[in-house]
């Protein structure tokens, strides 16, 4: 946590920022010479989940030290590879098996232990299920306000995120001393995870009891590439009509493509396929190089999710449906002539 002293050299170093333009990047060397940022990290059977690491792309673009966290059964040598991140100057791990699958009731108290002891300004965690479950808790525990899904960084205090799913974009200011944010990775790509150099060592344990215990999860196995971090993804909508057309069409597409497969909300509530593969406001976002999608009408909480994919591709009969709003490239027709058709001309490629 801040000194007092230390929160009183921090204001008056931003106050000299904000009206000394003559000496500005003078002062923000100082000031940046004052933050601190704790990355937590998340990991998932004794691998680094990679797009945790837009914690640390957002500590690099505010200044300052930065230190990433993680804890779990095993993960001494996930801090090590973390440590080859670009960005990191030092991975603190704690390694105990009550961590391992991030239940948030003893999770909190052990980052807010380690917290206390780093004194660090700003704690960065991805705006993922893991994120969104933990930090509201440590923020409780710090007395802090928590700023979520944050999308831009203007000063240390200062930060940028989308509202009314997306349509329109808030600035918001903080005063708390140690500001908890989740930052939204498709706006802070990870760094490069070789080149770094970073010390690794233990930290502090409280071991506090947890009153959750964790049972089983049932996931849906898959050979394509993550959601999440897929460079292409197809996705289907409602215009697909069942879950049988939906599993006759878009594996195919995407297995022609190299793609990862989602859906909007609406297909998912249809049953058309399973919950991890919504992509929008209340699912996942992405941002891949192509995104392709068909029977998609494109509501305000689909586009949501997908906006700020590089080339977006959309099959649908109406002209006037909203997707071809966003869309760079658009077919107007039915998707269960034009998407076969697709495929096949993919695969002859």
């Amino acid at each position: 946590m801040f000194s007092v002293a230390r929160t009183s050299v921090l204001r008056q170093a931003r106050t000299q920022l904000q009206f000394s333009p003559s000496t500005a990047p003078l002062q923000h060397s100082a000031l940046a010479r004052l933050l601190s940022t704790l990355a937590v990290l998340e990991q998932k059977d004794g691998k680094l989940n990679v797009s945790s690491l837009a914690a640390v792309t957002a500590g690099v673009k505010l200044g300052g030290s930065i230190t990433a966290f993680v804890a779990g059964s095993g993960v001494k040598a996930v801090a090590e590879d973390a440590a080859k991140a670009k960005g990191i100057e030092k991975v603190i791990y704690v390694e105990n098996g009550a961590y391992e699958k991030g239940l948030p009731e003893n999770y909190a108290p052990l980052l807010v232990e380690n917290i206390k002891k780093g004194g660090y300004t700003h704690i960065f965690a991805g705006h993922s299920a893991f994120g969104k479950n933990l930090m509201p808790r440590v923020a409780a525990l710090l007395d802090s306000q928590q700023i979520s899904d944050i999308t831009e960084i203007e000063s240390e205090d200062t930060f940028v995120r989308p509202i009314y799913a997306g349509n329109a974009i808030m600035t918001v200011q903080s005063s708390d001393s140690t500001k908890i944010i989740t930052v939204r990775g498709t706006a802070f790509p990870a760094p490069e995870t070789e080149g770094g150099s970073a010390t690794v060592e233990e930290g502090v344990d409280p071991k506090a009891e947890c009153p959750t215990e964790w049972i089983a999860e049932d996931l849906a196995q898959s050979d394509r590439p993550d959601l999440s971090s897929a460079e292409k993804v197809v996705s289907g909508g409602r215009g697909l009509k069942s879950k049988e057309e939906f599993d006759r069409l878009m594996p195919p597409l995407a297995d022609a493509l190299g793609a990862a497969i989602g859906a909007s909300r609406a297909a998912v509530d249809s049953g058309f396929a399973d919950n991890s593969l919504q992509v929008g406001q209340t699912g996942k976002n992405v941002a891949p190089q192509l995104y392709l999608c068909a029977g998609i009408s494109g509501a305000i909480q689909h586009l949501a999710g997908m906006k700020d994919s590089k080339v977006i591709a959309a099959i649908n009969k109406d002209p006037e449906a909203p997707i071809f709003q966003v869309a760079d490239v658009g077919l107007v027709g039915d998707l269960f002539e034009k998407v076969p058709e697709l495929t096949q001309k993919l695969k002859s490629q």
